[in-house]
């Protein structure tokens, strides 16, 4: 296995500290503190090693208090708030230095027929006929700041690949595509794993939709973004190491404040997840 994905894993492997009580590692992916994906992941996971299969998470609504440090691991503590007939929920608190960082409320459900139906996939290029998103973000490391650089000059778990080509410093639409999947096979069909790496996913790009209209650019580091919340329904099954296609959009940005909606599909176009996420959005002056 892929020694990135390998290290991944790991990340989602939490110590059990104590009933309800956990413990997970850091990690230095290139941004100024810890990823939000990282927390999202091993929050899901807390939350999931307290629930009897076979419910699995449906949903989730998380909140991102204070700069998470990625040289310290995180402590998860998670409380049962309810075990009901059908529907399992679960608050966790995600605690560093003695501060909540971040909190969270996760359902979980037991697998239940009923009326189906979903919105149809975007009809875009497919990912065989794109470049690698990191690769050719490589290509121009000498136009980016310093701190950008060591972002993209590092191996991600995740393969990207952006139907659009997007050009620094000019407006367009607040909508994006963007296809992604696990660098390396992963023939675990284990679907709390995958749930939890999908949360990990899925705070990448997401906020960078809303400061399209407006030609500005993380790459170019003339804005400021951090995430203050993210949502995430669960719809079907998924398979992390295939292609899926994350459709972008963002309907509003105002009071230094960005806001995108994701909805994710197989290659099949199966809807199987949607997102939604508010960011501090704040221009860098010159």
């Amino acid at each position: 296995m892929n020694k990135v994905l390998a290290d991944l894993l790991k990340l989602l492997r939490l110590e059990q500290l104590e009933v309800n009580l956990f413990r997970g590692e850091s990690r230095d992916i290139g941004s100024p503190q810890v990823f939000g994906g990282q927390v999202l992941g091993q929050a899901l996971m807390a939350a999931s090693e307290t629930v009897e299969e076979p419910r699995l998470a449906h949903s989730l609504h998380a909140y991102f208090l204070r700069r998470g440090d990625f040289d310290a691991p995180i402590v998860y503590e998670v409380d049962r708030s309810r075990d009901g007939g059908s529907f399992t929920s679960r608050r966790v608190v995600a605690i560093q230095h003695g501060q909540q960082i971040f909190h969270m409320s996760a359902s979980f459900q037991i697998e239940e027929d009923g009326p189906d139906h979903q919105a149809p996939m975007p009809e875009v290029a497919q990912p065989e006929a794109l470049p690698d998103l990191a690769t050719s973000q490589r290509r121009q490391l000498d136009q980016m700041p310093a701190e950008k650089r060591r972002y993209w000059s590092l191996e991600r778990p995740f393969e990207f690949r952006s139907v659009e080509t997007l050009e620094m410093g000019v407006p367009r639409p607040g909508v994006r595509h963007v296809w992604f999947r696990l660098i390396d096979d992963f023939p675990v069909d284990n679907q709390v794993l995958q749930r939890c790496l999908l949360a990990y996913v899925s705070d990448f790009h997401l906020l960078e939709t809303a400061t399209l209209p407006h030609g500005l650019s993380y790459r170019a580091g003339d804005v400021t973004l951090a995430s203050l919340d993210h949502a995430m329904w669960f719809h079907r099954p998924l398979k992390i190491d295939e292609w899926h296609l994350y459709a972008l959009i963002s309907p509003s940005s105002s009071g230094a404040r960005g806001l995108a909606f994701g909805r994710i599909f197989d290659r099949a176009g199966r809807l199987v997840a949607s997102t939604a996420q508010e960011g501090l959005m704040r221009e860098r002056q010159p």
